[in-house]
């Protein structure tokens, strides 16, 4: 197993078509491994209904960010991002499913029986199979969860060790090496129980492990160190064993675990009827201790008190009128301390329609079940806790939108011109925002496309493409209410074609500012961690031309700024060039969460950047550990392999230990390896310390 062969890919987002369209065609295969993995224990009947529930469930109430998947060999292997999308999300419920019921725990939902699908006065199992398929049954009953998820993916997905691995991390199990090697003594300890097929092909959306170095300059891309290079065609899969009995795919494709063509018995007769007894008998006594509860007397009520919701309550009252909400005057800002949201004057058309305003500060207060309502990671969804402040209100394109600020949050309420239907309520933390950060606001998406409402101190808005870092911004209109015309947006994109970001100018100069799926977009930086400057300059717009789709990653994470930094440079051997090493760092909102990359930049100033490691929650390349040290596996032109490695201004040396061993005085090395080699980097930093690279 390789390390590279554990570090996915990103795909593009999932739409709820797009894994409708998935669930919707593999539903029979997608029930048949909710049922497997299920504990026995459940019960037929039990494990056929949740089974069904667990696969309707799985799809999602909006768009997700996309699973991270192995790379496709071939074309026609490339994964379903929706069927990979649902298959996670119905491993995660089976697996929690099958965890015990603690005393003083709050049950999940997976562990409750399910409220969808019911069937009353009917047991329903699948049809009994053979006596292979009832060892099975008993042999897989004595795995735990992840074990017999991870039976199921080899042997009906389809899928290597190391994909069984990524997806049921992905899924939440705990500990995903335990089940392999459960799975394996079992199999060792158990000469019946059936091997799985070998991996191959799997016509159901199942990914390969395989993985091809891609061309990168005039050399291969490079991974990360210790990972082997693959070429040439995917191998075929092996033959199965020959003999008279079955292989463990064929026995969990048969008629015994299918849970959807089932058959039917009548339940427990008697009890049924004992049981109807006992429930009139205990809706009559409620009825009873209902009215003698209700008569007057000096107890407590439900609520002790407490008065009923938002009655009764000046603060809660005071939230909801419209007439209270606060609204700064234009002529407020040009002399205020801080240019924040606090100084926003009121705009839009529709900032007097106290009816809107009502019903836009009713469903903050309660949304309800028809309201499409998300909120960036770390941001409170409750009510105002008083009278808001009004920022816009009025129509875009086919909504009516209202934006208001509470001083932590920013909140945007959007309802459709035409018809009742089709509510939206989105939430983003925006403590602290101030200058480019309260520079725009994104007010619709529609169509591929983005609209903007600019702050009053923004004095021109333009349209930078970050992959054409030649080419000159164009200008973009805006209304008399600060509203930008459309322009197509990355985050609705799906492939990554064209970066459109938005420069605002004001009297401190260019701010650059890119969507990532959030209201407020993320500023781009350029320059080290101690003085980074907004990405306008030449030397900025080049290495983000090359690193840009990787903002892929963070997309939807609550990103405040993305700072990128060309840490080191260094000559590559065999005469291929002078590379580039470049951190990207995602700060957000919520202080937590951070992502940063480490990227090699070949010499070919017109190929993208190569991921090399990417770490979450770490503080390098950050303000408070502005160190960094990234390798990777790297193919020249003539063909030979070098481990790559790389650390910043403070790095004396760096050693590279494992299959290759070296060390080179300075902060870059190259040392001759063979393909496929694994290594472990590490740097001495000029005051003595030692500092692991970035994985």
């Amino acid at each position: 197993m390789s390390t590279q062969d554990l570090v996915p890919s990103p795909v593009g987002p999932v739409d709820v078509e797009q894994a409708e369209a998935a669930l919707v065609e593999r539903y029979p295969r997608l029930v048949r491994i909710a049922y497997l993995v299920l504990p026995p224990t459940m019960g037929r009947n039990r494990r056929v209904l949740t089974a069904h529930a667990l696969v309707q469930r799985a799809l999602p109430r909006r768009r997700v960010p996309g699973p991270a998947v192995p790379e496709p060999r071939r074309p026609e292997d490339a994964v379903d991002p929706g069927y990979a999308y649902v298959r996670g999300e119905v491993l995660r419920q089976a697996l929690v499913a099958g965890l015990p019921l603690r005393r003083f725990a709050v049950p999940r939902r997976a562990q409750l029986p399910p409220l969808l699908p019911q069937v009353w006065g009917l047991r329903l199992f699948p049809r009994a199979g053979g006596a292979e398929e009832l060892a099975l049954d008993q042999l897989l009953s004595r795995l735990s969860g992840p074990a017999r998820a991870a039976y199921v993916l080899r042997g009906l997905e389809r899928q290597g060790d190391a994909e069984v691995l990524r997806v049921l991390a992905a899924a939440g199990a705990g500990d995903p090496e335990a089940a392999l090697a459960e799975l394996a003594a079992l199999e060792d300890e158990e000469p019946a129980l059936p091997e799985p097929a070998p991996p191959a092909p799997a016509p159901h959306g199942g990914e390969r492990p395989e993985r091809v170095a891609e061309q990168a300059g005039p050399g291969r891309a490079p991974a990360a160190p210790g990972s082997p290079a693959r070429t040439g065609p995917p191998p075929a899969p092996a033959a199965p064993a020959a003999g008279p009995r079955r292989s463990g795919a064929a026995l969990l494709e048969s008629a015994e675990f299918d849970p959807c063509t089932l058959q039917a018995r009548p339940g427990d007769l008697l009890r049924r009827r004992q049981h109807g007894r006992a429930a009139l008998v205990g809706v009559a006594a409620l009825l009873v201790c209902g009215a003698l509860l209700g008569l007057p007397g000096d107890g407590w009520g439900r609520n002790g008190a407490a008065a009923p919701s938002y009655a009764r309550n000046p603060a809660a009252e005071a939230a909801l009128d419209p007439a209270k909400v606060k609204r700064v005057a234009p002529a407020v800002w040009p002399g205020a301390v801080r240019r924040d949201f606090s100084v926003w004057p009121a705009r839009g058309e529709l900032a007097g329609d106290a009816p809107l305003l009502r019903r836009a500060l009713a469903v903050w207060a309660r949304p309800g079940g028809a309201v499409e309502s998300s909120a960036t990671p770390g941001t409170p969804v409750g009510p105002p806790m008083g009278p808001p402040q009004l920022l816009f209100a009025g129509r875009v394109d086919a909504a009516r939108v209202v934006l208001f600020h509470d001083g932590l949050r920013l909140v945007r309420y959007a309802e459709p011109v035409e018809g009742r239907a089709g509510a939206a309520l989105d939430f983003a933390r925006t403590d602290g925002a101030e200058g480019p950060d309260a520079a725009a606001v994104v007010v619709t998406r529609a169509a591929g496309n983005v609209r903007y409402l600019t702050a009053p101190w923004v004095t021109g808005a333009s349209v930078r493409d970050l992959l054409m870092p030649g080419k000159e911004p164009w200008a973009l209109g805006r209304d008399a209410r600060g509203v930008t015309d459309a322009v197509p947006s990355p985050a609705l994109a799906k492939e990554c074609a064209r970066w459109n970001t938005l420069q605002v100018k004001d009297d401190s100069g260019g701010r650059l500012l890119g969507d990532l799926g959030e209201l407020l977009p993320a500023r781009l930086l350029w320059g080290p961690p101690g003085g980074p400057v907004d990405a306008t300059g030449r030397e900025a717009r080049e290495s983000w031309s090359r690193t840009a789709c990787q903002l892929t990653t963070v997309f939807g994470q609550g990103v405040r700024s993305v700072r990128s930094w060309r840490f080191a440079r260094q000559t590559l051997p065999e005469g291929a060039g002078r590379a580039a090493w470049v951190c990207t760092r995602a700060e957000t909102w919520r202080g937590t969460g951070t992502r940063v990359l480490a990227q090699f930049l070949p010499p070919d100033r017109k190929a993208p950047a190569a991921l090399a490691a990417r770490a979450q929650d770490a503080p390098a390349c950050g303000t408070r550990e502005p160190r960094v040290l990234a390798g990777a596996l790297w193919q020249a032109p003539g063909g030979g392999w070098y481990v790559l490695a790389a650390g910043g201004p403070d790095v004396a040396s760096v050693e590279v230990k494992g299959a290759v061993a070296a060390r080179a005085e300075g902060p870059v090395l190259a040392a001759k390896a063979a393909a496929g080699a694994r290594a472990e980097l590490s740097a001495t930093l000029e005051d003595g310390r030692r500092m692991p690279a970035l994985r």
